[in-house]
């Protein structure tokens, strides 16, 4: 098991315009010892801020991040990031998601978000006339059942990729998301997973 040691604070905004005291105050105030500040658009792949901090982060460390949207240019881009901490054994909290990666409860929220981006490339995938073709010859209809908004939609991929995890019940899955157990079957359906072969409760 990790044992985590050093809070590393990163804090970038997009202009001179803005100011950067309120993320730096929040990160000193959360106890880190070296925090990297940037002035760059989140959309700009060259911040090399982030790349030094990235180079010298050691196992055992925790980036502490004001908001998640602060660290990666897109949700694919966080995933990747923090995918790679946890390989690296590096921890990540970010103060206003509540996302803290050091514990099994933010882990298992942001395998969620992890499961949304790749929901979101299956999107991207399927609006293709081949992949559309595919998903027909599958036996599923193309588009959108009515009624199942983009929301919804992310939720049943969500869904899925716990309920197939196999590490949590279905009245834990359902808490987590926010759902009742009737929609969840429902959205297992849609996503053509089989029920009844997992069993745990």
């Amino acid at each position: 098991m990790v044992s985590y040691v050093m809070k590393i604070g990163y804090a970038r905004i997009s202009t001179k315009d803005q100011n950067l005291d309120l993320q730096i105050d929040a990160l000193k105030s959360n106890g880190c010892e070296k925090i990297y500040t940037e002035i760059l658009s989140g959309n700009n792949p060259e911040r090399p801020q982030l790349q030094q901090m990235l180079s010298n982060l050691r196992q055992g460390d925790i980036v502490v991040v004001w908001k998640l949207d602060r660290l990666g240019r897109s949700l694919k881009n966080l995933v990747e990031l923090v995918n790679n901490f946890m390989t690296a054994g590096v921890g990540l909290q970010s103060l206003n998601d509540f996302i803290d990666t050091t514990t099994h409860q933010g882990r298992l929220i942001f395998n969620v978000f992890a499961s949304l981006a790749e929901f979101e490339r299956e999107l991207i995938q399927e609006r293709t006339k081949a992949g559309l073709n595919a998903a027909r010859a599958r036996g599923r209809l193309g588009g959108k059942p009515k009624g199942l908004s983009k929301d919804a939609q992310a939720i049943a991929c969500a869904a899925e990729t716990l309920y197939l995890d196999g590490k949590l019940g279905v009245n834990q899955i359902i808490k987590q998301l926010g759902i009742a157990k009737t929609t969840f079957y429902n959205y297992l359906r849609w996503r053509n997973v089989p029920i009844g072969a997992y069993t745990k409760k």
